[in-house]
């Protein structure tokens, strides 16, 4: 058992523990974003962090910057597998804290409208506006131009602006104004 303990002690010492404890709460949302569904935000999350741990005695910079990157790139990829061992339940462990975002009308019409954007616009957006990275920042995290990441995100918010169920929810006004969508001008 002692032999055991040792193996982690290089996590332990890093801080691998207490930077999951501080930036899981963050990190799973961004996921959440990302992924549009609990259960895959989790699993996202989760294939992240052992990501991360694997290389954590590497990690000399910023470990947010490192984890956001791997998280982004792991989505991004599209080839994680669903484990076909989980079967679907009736009743959940644990019920958890009810979701309060989506009981507002203007925050649901988004965050469909997220997901209908492609994949790669959905990331940068999420990595420009909620975790409010610059344009080179959102580059190096994709691994794409500063080019790339204006053209997409333009694109991106273009979408969102003309989105005929996102201003029917939030009262944009006519389909064919696009500069009046909730302050996305």
């Amino acid at each position: 058992a002692d032999a055991h303990v040792e193996a982690f002690k290089p996590y332990v010492e890093a801080g691998f523990d207490e930077f999951v404890a501080a930036r899981s709460p963050h990190l799973l949302r961004i996921a959440f974003l990302l992924t549009r569904n609990q259960p895959a935000a989790q699993d996202l999350l989760q294939d992240t962090l052992l990501k991360a741990w694997f290389a954590w005695p590497r990690i000399s910079a910023d470990p947010v910057a490192y984890v956001r990157k791997v998280l982004f790139n792991t989505f991004l990829s599209g080839l994680r597998q669903r484990w076909r061992g989980e079967l679907p339940s009736d009743s959940l462990p644990d019920a958890g804290q009810p979701d309060r975002a989506d009981t507002i009308a203007d925050r649901l019409a988004l965050w469909q409208a997220l997901g209908r954007l492609p994949r790669k616009q959905r990331a940068l957006v999420v990595l420009r506006y909620f975790e409010d990275l610059s344009e080179a920042q959102a580059a190096d995290v994709l691994g794409v131009s500063v080019g790339t990441v204006k053209s997409q995100t333009s694109r991106a918010l273009a979408r969102l602006r003309v989105d005929r169920d996102l201003r029917d929810a939030i009262g944009g006004g006519p389909a064919s104004d696009p500069s009046t969508v909730g302050g996305m001008s």
